[in-house]
């Protein structure tokens, strides 16, 4: 791949180490990569990806890893009222305090980072699922084995 001189990657899913290794080779050198990852959130993904390298790699590959993520996607596709699907998302952006936390190995803060970062266009799973049910397009027992905590979810139906 790397000698047909592509511009964008996408790497169909990233399931054991040398997977997830190679991808993180291609994203340094200069190509924007896509890749999937059965997590479920932002902070599962990083943990997930660092926790396949062996022990005396890891802080290396954090390293690297807070150097080059731009951000990751995370959604549950909820059945909508009338059929069909929709998704509900968490998207983490990669910003000074991300990478820092990612590189000090404290991905534990990445749910507060992500709820407060809205302005920066980072956006909380529990956010999203409560936009869905208030917006009538999802019901709240649909949503509710996704939301990690209740109590920001109801103060969030109830604005």
């Amino acid at each position: 791949m790397l000698r047909e001189d592509a511009d964008v990657v996408l790497v169909g899913e990233m399931r054991d180490l040398e997977s997830i290794a190679t991808t993180i080779t291609i994203a340094e050198t200069g190509h924007l990569v896509f890749a999937t990852l059965h997590t479920n959130n932002a902070a599962q993904t990083i943990d997930r990806i660092i926790d396949v390298f062996p022990a005396y790699q890891q802080n290396q590959i954090r390293a690297q890893l807070a150097s080059i993520l731009i951000g990751v996607v995370s959604q549950r596709l909820l059945p909508k009222i009338g059929g069909g699907r929709v998704p509900a998302v968490e998207i983490m952006v990669t910003n000074n305090a991300v990478a820092n936390v990612i590189r000090e190995g404290k991905t534990y803060e990445l749910p507060n980072i992500i709820h407060t970062s809205g302005s920066a266009g980072m956006v909380a799973l529990d956010k999203s699922l409560a936009e869905v049910v208030r917006s009538n397009t999802v019901q709240v027992e649909a949503v509710l084995p996704y939301v990690t905590d209740h109590d920001t979810f109801d103060g969030l139906l109830r604005r």
